[in-house]
């Protein structure tokens, strides 16, 4: 499953490093929950949840089944 994450956050990068950020892939857990470090401008920009949630959370779980949701680590 690590792979399947890691080509869906490939993806997104051109567009958060658009704007200055990034993602980083920091665990899966047994129960499908995607751990993740938004850097860069990302890490501190008020929009990082919506980013987060409304974005990658949902091209991961529209791309790998196994993803149950997304959780941002600092």
């Amino acid at each position: 499953m690590r792979d399947k994450v890691e080509e869906v956050l490939e993806k997104t990068r051109p567009g958060l490093r658009a704007d200055g950020g990034d993602v980083e892939l920091v665990d899966i857990t047994d129960e499908g929950i995607v751990k993740l470090r938004l850097t860069g401008a990302c890490s501190g920009c008020p929009m990082s949840k919506v980013t987060l949630h409304n974005w990658i959370e949902r091209e991961l779980k529209a791309n790998v089944p196994e993803v149950k949701g997304v959780e941002e680590v600092k």
